[in-house]
């Protein structure tokens, strides 16, 4: 299977190195040239002169870009080159009308489409162990499963284009408020002058555990804040949260608050920070 990866920041530079391994990486492609020095050194593969090079020679394009328009321009220079029955992924994080929006301009060239956004970190895709949810149909899901399961350790399909997305940004509100109250609970306990290891190993072993506290504990208590994920991508992605809710006539209050505190960070030049960042806010810097 000959994969393709566009967006080679820390998720797309992990991935295609991933696929690489399995046999599958055959162009890389990113908006900042830069960016590829890296991947080409660990795979041997250099940028591709532009996207109509890449979709050329790829059956199956993985997509790894910031937002909603950088989707929208990459399908636009890939679609006059590619191939019928060329499948694109796009494991970027954009609301599900968008998602839903690419696949129509797709279909009409007879190129299949995939919305499958991703959870698990730069660490999960560094150690291939993504969780993907994907939306489209279950047939295109099964041919692209190999080039899938190179980068992933979990794959569900969770119905048609969109629903990958909208499940993506179930993921993002929840981490949101998982943010919220591990680092508010964190500065209490600091507080009070309790051991704030041991309170971190006794907590991650009762109801209270989670992946955020497991990972990012320590390091936000040390003041190292190194992404991660950073701020200013979550803050997009619960803007697109907070988008899609309002289609629904629905609120999202600890949306809301979090990202009053994002907007500070980032005003404050703390943007790039991983999201256990917010700790800054919560106790004595």
């Amino acid at each position: 299977m000959k994969v393709g990866v566009v967006g080679l920041g820390a998720m797309g530079s992990a991935m295609a190195i991933n696929l690489h391994k399995a046999g599958m990486l055959t162009a890389v492609w990113n908006r900042t040239p830069e960016r590829t020095v890296f991947v080409a050194k660990e795979t041997g593969i250099q940028q591709a002169q532009d996207l109509s090079a890449l979709a050329s020679v790829c059956e199956v394009i993985l997509l790894s870009v910031s937002a909603d328009e950088d989707v929208l321009a990459v399908i636009g220079d890939l679609l006059p080159s590619c191939k019928a029955d060329t499948t694109i992924i796009d494991t970027s994080t954009v609301s599900a009308s968008t998602a839903r929006q690419v696949e129509t301009l797709l279909n009409a060239k007879g190129i299949n489409f995939l919305d499958a956004p991703v959870s698990g970190g730069v660490e999960g895709a560094r150690k291939g162990e993504l969780s993907m949810m994907v939306g489209g149909d279950t047939g295109v899901l099964n041919r692209v499963r190999p080039a899938l399961e190179a980068i992933s350790s979990q794959i569900v399909h969770m119905g048609p284009v969109g629903n990958g997305q909208a499940t993506k940004a179930v993921n993002q509100i929840m981490a949101a408020g998982i943010n919220q109250a591990v680092t508010e609970a964190l500065a209490f306990g600091q507080a009070m002058g309790l051991p704030m290891e041991k309170v971190i190993d006794v907590v991650s072993g009762g109801a209270a555990g989670n992946w955020f506290l497991a990972h990012r504990g320590n390091s936000m208590l040390a003041g190292d804040y190194k992404p991660g994920f950073r701020i200013v991508l979550h803050d997009k992605d619960l803007g697109i949260c907070e988008a899609m809710a309002n289609e629904k006539s629905m609120t999202l209050p600890v949306v809301a608050s979090i990202r009053r505190s994002y907007r500070q960070l980032i005003d404050e030049g703390y943007g790039d920070d991983d999201i256990s960042g917010l700790y800054r806010l919560k106790c004595d810097r």
